[in-house]
């Protein structure tokens, strides 16, 4: 009786070992591992489904609408539009030529010595603001007290000579009557008294310019205005004919500022000034957000440069505080003319698109409309409408991007709306209100958040 193998595989035909054969059950194996996984993705696949439904339906509300009231309140997302708005106003928009400007004194002096000497006394400080006439520094005044001195001396030696003359030319004068000497004595004694008369007045001359250097030798202010860094010290040497001064005064008070605009705008200006209008001129720093001073255009230069195709114009400021100095830099805004009776909206509520410029209207509802709109006029984020709005109206000023004409939305009343009657009283920096505007509406966004939607950038 034979014996069964111990390889199931069966004897090697080789005769060097057994066979090694892969089970049938291993094949299975995979077969169920790749059913399993996808069983898990249509799972996955419709759990997700399934929610996003849900959540597209919107919270139950408060009185009880469920589901069908989100489905019924949906926007172009499938939600309602969490926006920010705010109510056009009717009033006046003023109208404002920008241009950059340079700061100039209004005058500005080198004081200069008038005569030669020495410095012997200082009487103002660097930075002191000085009165015209006040005393600034004295130069020593002794060389020209003596020149007056010795200019007097002359004087009384030549009247003491034209008394002698005169004395003699009276006494020939009557010895010639009574035919003692003859004419020609008479008028040589005559041309020596007019030359004596006319030493005096040299003499006189002399004295007067000599009391003249000592008033050169006291260094008077000429103008009121602010002294700059002192040039020189006490005990230095100057001369009349020095290149360099001895101080600088500008007046700082009022004060010029001398901007360029295009030459297109000019017409305008010009019509204002020659029929008498006073044109208001707003100094803003830098980076045009404050405003430093507000004052007059004097004038407009005569003619335009050819290189840039601008013209110059000179406005004076008060400056009363101080607050414009020579060659700074300022952004200048010039009133040119106020627009009247235009319906006023913030700038962030105009959109554009291929029919022209519109803005959303929340209705009755909280539904919006797309309302296309007539820009009558641009003063930094404002925009005057000329048709198209009414006052009253309320428009979108942030988070358009997600609406439709019927669209659904939350809105929020912006912190910054448009102010007709201010709009005559200045211009605001369109920075500077940019930047509120974003900031109240990215703050609002954040306190009313809605499931669903991500914030929307602002217009």
């Amino acid at each position: 009786m034979g014996h069964l193998s111990a390889n199931p595989a069966g004897p090697d035909p080789s005769g060097d070992g057994p066979v090694q054969r892969h089970p049938a059950s291993k094949g299975r194996r995979w077969l169920w591992i790749i059913a399993l996984a996808a069983l898990v993705a249509v799972g996955f696949w419709y759990f997700r489904g399934s929610r996003a439904s849900t959540e597209a339906q919107g919270p139950p509300t408060a009185g009880g609408g469920g589901s069908g009231q989100g489905r019924q309140g949906m926007g172009a997302g499938g939600f309602v539009v969490p926006v920010v708005v705010a109510t056009a106003q009717r009033g006046d928009l003023p109208v404002y030529f920008n241009g950059l400007g340079t700061v100039t004194a209004f005058n500005t002096v080198t004081v200069r010595s008038r005569v030669d000497g020495q410095i012997t006394k200082i009487n103002f400080q660097e930075g002191q603001n000085v009165h015209q006439g006040d005393s600034l520094l004295e130069i020593d005044p002794r060389p020209y007290q003596v020149q007056l001195e010795q200019a007097e001396g002359q004087l009384a030696k030549d009247q003491a000579q034209l008394r002698d003359v005169q004395v003699n030319y009276e006494r020939f004068q009557l010895l010639y009557k009574e035919g003692v000497i003859p004419k020609q004595q008479v008028d040589t004694q005559g041309a020596q008294v007019g030359q004596f008369e006319g030493a005096i007045k040299a003499d006189q001359g002399v004295i007067d310019s000599a009391k003249l250097q000592l008033v050169y030798s006291r260094v008077i202010a000429p103008i009121s205005g602010r002294i700059g860094l002192r040039l020189v010290d006490v005990g230095n040497m100057v001369h009349a004919t020095d290149s360099n001064g001895l101080l600088v005064i500008t007046q700082l008070q009022p004060i010029a500022v001398i901007f360029a605009l295009p030459q297109d705008q000019l017409p305008q200006v010009a019509t204002k000034l020659r029929i008498g209008g006073q044109l208001t001129v707003d100094a803003f720093d830098r980076d045009d957000t404050t405003k430093i001073e507000s004052g007059k255009l004097l004038t407009i230069d005569n003619q335009i440069d050819t290189s840039t195709g601008t013209y110059k114009l000179k406005a004076v400021f008060n400056n009363d505080r101080n607050l414009l100095f020579p060659n700074q830099f300022v952004n200048v805004h010039l009133l040119a003319d106020v627009k009247k009776n235009l319906v006023i909206v913030l700038a962030s509520a105009i959109q554009r698109g291929p029919q022209g410029t519109y803005v959303y209207v929340v209705q009755s509802g909280n539904t919006v409309k797309i309302q296309p709109v007539t820009i009558a006029q641009t003063t930094a984020d404002t925009v005057g409408l000329s048709a198209g709005l009414n006052a009253g109206d309320i428009v979108v000023v942030d988070g358009q991007d997600k609406l439709q004409d019927g669209s659904k939305v939350n809105p929020t009343t912006a912190t910054a709306a448009p102010n007709a009657q201010n709009a005559n009283q200045g211009q605001q920096p369109s920075s500077q209100q940019g930047n509120t505007q974003s900031g109240t509406g990215a703050r609002q966004r954040m306190q009313a958040p809605q499931p669903g939607r991500s914030a929307g950038k602002s217009q």
